[in-house]
């Protein structure tokens, strides 16, 4: 027998476990489902990283697994469940691991992606898919899931909490210069080639110096692969003196600091995300993914796109490339020149220098 879905659901349950920037795109749908039913129960399965980032959202019970736990950790969350019975699992991460967790949480509805949508076969886990929705934002593919379940009010809100010794930590940073967030290097996947050279950082760091006044403060983890990142880019910069943040600031203080900076300049990763959802007007970097899946939502046209060009280059394919393939070629960011950076900054500084989020 087919369940119906639920009219007015009493408890819910998000498996999204990862990434920084897809939980942030997410978080408006939380807020969709909270608008449309405030008294129902939301219980997010989420990565330990990204519940670091999204600790203390309002209404919203956390349930943190950590990948590195496997099946043992799955096994936890199962025994910590298995008294409870969700109105509808919305199966939003589309792996083999979150999909084997799923198998251990009770729901009649397990609403999953449509078959042109779902990867690692998704479609195996679920009882409900989505309605098709071609050339989806990845925010919208989020989204649709509210849709799904009768929500009309989709309008975009996010809140996300930062605790007032996050602000202390970005004032500190800051003392008072008017900053810029570059984040030069995405997650170091394999053939995940996201990351512009530091050249070109550099030439931006120098142009938003001077012409602009502003101090770039450089962020992300400390790997050795950020770190001679940076040391590349600050020898070859003229100019500024860029403010080296390597693995300095915790993720609430990396918030507040991205929320507190004039701009912020990142490859497709999570901080562009975290700025969008903060309101912080931003430049993002595509070659190597479709800007139109996954570019900052609500700066879309601040965006340097040179996937078009990457795909025809690297690809040989031009219409007949998926809407979310990613090129994986380590030479398809360099098609990414400086002066199409620093146009682009220009022009986002300009139009944004009376109001910051966009109308």
């Amino acid at each position: 027998m087919k369940h119906p879905l639920p009219v007015r659901p009493t408890h819910l349950c998000v498996l999204r476990l990862s990434a920084l920037g897809d939980v942030c795109n997410l978080v408006p749908t939380v807020r969709a489902l909270q608008r449309q039913w405030p008294d129902t129960r939301i219980t997010w399965i989420i990565g330990k990283g990204e519940h670091s980032l999204l600790t203390g959202l309002s209404g919203v019970e956390f349930i943190v697994f950590d990948k590195a736990s496997g099946l043992a950790g799955m096994r936890d969350i199962w025994r910590r469940l298995e008294n409870i019975r969700f109105d509808a699992l919305l199966h939003m991460q589309q792996s083999i691991r979150a999909s084997v967790l799923s198998l251990g949480l009770k729901a009649d509805i397990r609403l999953g992606y449509d078959a042109d949508r779902a990867k690692d076969r998704q479609t195996w886990f679920t009882n409900r898919r989505l309605a098709p929705h071609p050339r989806a934002h990845v925010l919208e593919s989020f989204m649709d899931f509210a849709r799904a379940l009768g929500v009309e009010d989709t309008s975009l809100a996010w809140d996300i909490p930062i605790p007032p010794e996050a602000h202390a930590e970005a004032e500190r940073i800051l003392s008072a210069r008017p900053g810029l967030v570059i984040s030069p290097c995405a997650n170091p996947r394999l053939r995940n080639f996201r990351n512009w050279s530091p050249e070109g950082y550099a030439a931006v760091i120098d142009h938003a110096w001077r012409e602009h006044g502003l101090t770039t403060f450089l962020t992300g983890g400390g790997s050795d692969q950020e770190q001679e990142m940076v040391s590349v880019i600050r020898s070859c910069c003229e100019q500024a003196e860029p403010v080296n943040l390597l693995g300095k600031t915790s993720l609430k203080g990396m918030l507040a600091l991205i929320q507190q900076a004039r701009a912020v300049v990142a490859p497709d990763s999570g901080p562009v995300h975290m700025a969008n959802a903060l309101g912080t007007p931003v430049v993002g970097l595509y070659a190597t993914t479709n800007p139109e899946r996954a570019a900052p939502y609500c700066w879309q046209q601040y965006v340097v796109n040179r996937y078009p060009q990457a795909v025809a280059t690297y690809q040989k394919k031009k219409d007949a490339t998926r809407w979310e393939a990613r090129v994986r070629h380590p030479k398809a960011m360099s098609l990414i020149l400086p002066e199409d950076v620093t146009k682009q900054l220009d022009r986002l500084l300009l139009d944004t220098a009376t109001q910051r989020v966009p109308e």
